[in-house]
């Protein structure tokens, strides 16, 4: 049989929603407040609490002084209780835990217990609402209506509230208490209080998820949402792809007699819904983006500072029907696909295109044509009378704008398209540490600092892009004159970027790869970047004379043995001969900036190992040089033959460097 204390134990943890750790640790924090406020111990005194959670019986555990004698009964207990209570090597002087379980506490101390319990519960299951809603951010879920006031809604989620603020609610819903709807969990917030939910319905990711539980083709991945456009309440375009081939994504997300969507729909209270389906073509996907209308042309320009455009030819009668009622099909459409949309009637086109046959740009070939050119003015003639137009006269306009509007947008397109490269052509030649720097670092008066950061210029490598680009890019902003222009040029002029420190490693790394792509492109072949390190490390080592001496001669042998080489077989070098070359690094002197060191390929000695040895001379006989690791530096390994009462052993001389 469980005892009382079991079953009210279980009720708390079901009730709240907890687990049962949290609720003991609860229970065992109450116990101690309790004991500490019945028996008035100190808060420094430490206290623990232990639960059986079999039977439910309490055990409180005090720290005491083992004394002798007691004074004080609270903090003290005599040496033989001490050793008698489970601490037989106890000494006086020493601090145990004893048991200090009372029989029962007084009203206050109860009524202490029980508002520590309370508020312990209480503060885990805000914590464990706070860890289940905020990991279900981008979410769904179903709510009733609770409370409805002039600020926002409250939406109840069964142990907790959430917040429908009035920029999240659709204009067209009406709400009433206790309806049941779905809704978007936008953010979740930790507040003194517990969580503060703050829930979405005319967030568009409403409408993502919605698709996800009724198209099973969208949920598995079969069909990609490229991206959604919503006007909550009226009107939503979504664009859909296909990952998996044969899939039909139009007609997954619209169902068998547009069963799907039609329970979407409802869902938005009789939202329209337009599904297209997504186009890596730019021109395609706006002329599907503007459905139900029909569209002739579609022009595309990038330009570099205003952004992307798109000229969208329709013909007449299906002008109203793309620009939609206010503007809504249009403006849906452009957030659709990211460009901002030009829509023009095919005769207004027309109008313009007459005008523009001088343009450098036009088809000559349409200029030319004067019969052509006296059609397209009698068609735009009867138009503005009101006369009826066949198709064969539409044709002819589609083929003047074609010709001419299309041209001349296709000629700025590329004039932008070579401003764009120029600019990254300027941006690669700016050190990639004026990037880094703030604008304060030229230290500019005040006036023109302000202009700069009002006209998004936050940073040296901004300044000096604009210099690089056109200077005339300043005086384009507002209250930004000649004369501020020319103090900014000497103060760029005057300033000096600083140069980022380079390790010592990450150096000879980056010079042993650009000795080695300058020699692939040279020779076509590969030497081994062990070799590279080793003889430029052995060559910088000897003095700037011996380096200039050696490398004349050795230069003069290459020449001529390549040039001897070239007439009789006109071929590239054996790679055999190659790997026997020695590559040389003319050293530099310590500067800040970065040098690109020279290269010098020097051929390998033919003469016989005899005369090689005399002409090293007696100084340098047992010696060789090393990179110290350690040390970061070249040395002298000077290596000494074995005496009869010591082993061999190396010695580095610095002293010989």
């Amino acid at each position: 049989m469980k005892s009382e204390f079991l079953l009210a134990f279980n009720e708390i943890c079901e009730s709240r929603g907890l687990p049962k750790e949290d609720v003991l640790e609860a229970l065992k924090t109450a116990l101690v407040s309790a004991y500490r406020r019945d028996a008035n111990v100190s808060n420094l005194q430490d206290v623990r609490a232990e639960i059986d959670q079999r039977t439910g019986e309490p055990t409180i555990f005090a720290e005491k002084e083992v004394v002798d004698s007691i004074i004080d009964n609270r903090t003290e207990v005599l040496l033989r209780e001490a050793r008698r209570g489970g601490f037989p090597e106890a000494e006086l002087g020493d601090l145990v835990m004893v048991d200090s379980t009372t029989a029962s506490f007084g009203r206050i101390a109860a009524q202490t217990a029980k508002q520590v319990l309370l508020q312990r519960v209480r503060e885990a299951e805000r914590e464990h609402l706070f860890e289940d809603f905020s990991g279900r951010e981008g979410e769904l879920v179903n709510g009733t209506v609770q409370s409805i006031s002039g600020q926002h809604i409250t939406i109840g989620l069964g142990r907790t509230e959430a917040i429908l603020p009035k920029n999240q609610q659709v204009p067209r819903e009406r709400y009433r208490a206790h309806d049941k709807i779905r809704v978007y969990v936008l953010e979740v917030r930790r507040t003194n209080r517990g969580p503060q939910i703050i829930v979405s319905r005319n967030h568009r990711n409403l409408l993502r998820r919605l698709l996800e539980l009724e198209v099973p083709e969208i949920y598995n991945g079969q069909v990609d949402v490229k991206s959604i456009a919503r006007e909550a309440g009226q009107r939503s375009k979504v664009a859909v792809h296909a990952l998996q081939p044969g899939v039909d994504p139009v007609g997954a997300c619209v169902g068998m007699r547009g069963v799907r969507i039609q329970s979407i729909v409802r869902e938005l209270n009789d939202e329209k819904i337009d599904v297209i389906e997504w186009d890596p073509n730019q021109q395609s996907f706006i002329s599907k983006a503007l459905s139900p209308a029909r569209v002739s042309h579609v022009f595309l320009e990038e330009h570099p500072s205003e952004g992307r455009t798109a000229l969208v030819i329709v013909p007449d009668d299906q002008l109203s029907l793309a620009i939609g009622r206010e503007g809504q099909n249009a403006r849906l459409a452009a957030k659709l696909t990211g460009w901002r949309i030009d829509i023009k009637s095919l005769t207004e086109a027309a109008a313009g295109a007459m005008g523009n046959l001088d343009h450098p740009a036009a088809d000559p070939a349409i200029a030319k044509d004067e019969v052509f050119v006296e059609q397209v003015r009698h068609i735009l003639e009867k138009k503005e009378a009101g006369r009826p137009i066949t198709s064969e006269d539409y044709q002819n306009l589609s083929r003047l704008v074609a010709g001419v509007e299309g041209r001349i947008v296709a000629s700025r397109a590329e004039s932008h398209a070579e401003v764009r490269r120029e600019r990254i052509e300027a941006r690669k030649r700016i050190p990639a540490v004026a990037w880094k720097l703030p604008l304060e670092e030229l230290d500019l008066p005040g006036r023109i600092h302000n202009l700069l950061l009002d006209n998004e210029i936050d940073t040296v490598g901004d300044v000096l892009l604009n210099l690089e680009l056109d200077d005339e890019i300043f005086l384009e902003f507002r209250g930004f004159g000649d004369k501020m222009l020319e103090t900014l040029k000497e103060y760029v002029a005057f300033y000096q970027l600083p140069v980022e420190e380079i390790v010592e490693e990450d150096l000879v790394e980056a010079v042993d790869q650009e000795i080695l792509e300058e020699i692939e492109e040279e020779i076509v072949e590969e030497i081994p970047e062990e070799m590279v390190l080793e003889e430029s490390l052995a060559t910088a080592e000897e003095s700037p004379a011996e380096v200039e001496a050696v490398e004349e001669e050795l230069v003069v042998e290459a020449v001529e043995e390549e040039v001897a080489e070239d007439e009789e077989q006109e071929l590239v070098p054996d790679i055999d001969d190659l790997s026997r070359s020695i590559v040389e690094i003319e050293p530099q002197p310590k500067k800040k900036t970065k040098k690109k060191p020279s290269i010098v390929v020097v051929a390998p000695d033919d003469r016989p190992k005899e005369e090689l040895e005399e002409d090293k001379g007696d100084s340098r006989r047992g010696r060789s040089l090393v990179f110290d690791e350690k040390a970061g530096e070249v040395v002298v390994k000077r290596k000494r033959k074995r005496g009869r009462g010591r082993p061999e052993w190396e010695e580095f001389d610095s002293d010989d460097l």
